[in-house]
């Protein structure tokens, strides 16, 4: 796409990064009762790791992604009627941590009052243990003013450049949309795009995968005008 036709960003997106730590709370549960009361009082970043951190452990991977509590609750309690309720919640569905632990927690209760038999304890060296997730957000060097110089980056920014732009920044900062879609809207007017790019489901794509399909739909921006070519060359280097 020619420089000249694309329109400039008065504020450059600036390419972040994290890492994350994970911490052992000292929670644990063995039987429903006990997990359901952590669920109610444990810090949000216990729930974020339980429900999302397959993503960035199985980035290579597709899997249909249940989260530590309904395998928990299937494998350790056996109660598989639960387990299922647990894991058909589409964690893609809530906007922020507070509304899918009221989720998790309207799930759960039913099921107890329900199920009033003798509460099943999981065996020794099975119980559930809470982790949190600590993340440390990292700037990157590297901005992007237009279209071009977003899909250039883009290509070869790390994997978990794209986690925590699609991820992270949207569900624990309680934003409306992913940070891709929030610029390209706001910042150089491609509502289109960002829209096509905040449709797609983050949960059943590896990272690679989504980075893939959002250059694909750049692509397809490029190609809708005549005469205009995709991002020049292959961008900078970005360290993977």
């Amino acid at each position: 796409m020619d420089p000249e036709s694309l329109r400039r960003a008065a504020q450059p997106f600036q390419f972040k990064s994290q890492l994350q730590l994970r911490q052992l709370t000292g929670l644990k549960a063995t039987n429903l009762a006990q997990m359901l009361q952590i669920l109610k009082s444990a810090p949000g970043s216990v729930i974020y790791h339980h429900t999302h951190h397959f993503l960035q452990q199985h980035q290579y991977l597709t899997p249909e992604p249940p989260n530590d509590f309904a395998y928990w609750v299937r494998e350790s309690l056996q109660e598989i009627k639960l387990a299922e309720k647990l894991t058909s919640i589409n964690i893609c569905d809530y906007p922020n941590i507070r509304s899918l632990r009221e989720k998790l927690i309207q799930t759960i209760e039913p099921f107890l009052e329900k199920n009033r038999h003798p509460l099943r304890e999981a065996p020794e060296g099975q119980e559930m243990h809470f982790i949190k997730c600590v993340s440390f957000v990292l700037p990157t060097p590297f901005t992007a003013y237009d279209l071009n110089e977003f899909a250039a980056v883009l290509q070869k920014i790390s994997i978990h450049s794209i986690y925590y732009h699609m991820f992270e920044s949207r569900i624990r900062l309680e934003k409306p949309s992913n940070d891709f879609s929030l610029w390209l809207e706001q910042e150089i007017g491609e509502t289109d795009l960002a829209k096509k790019i905040a449709r797609l489901d983050p949960y059943t794509h590896t990272i690679e995968g989504l980075r893939g399909k959002i250059l694909k739909l750049i692509d397809a921006r490029f190609r809708q005008t005549p005469g205009l070519d995709g991002p020049k060359g292959s961008g900078p280097e970005v360290p993977a």
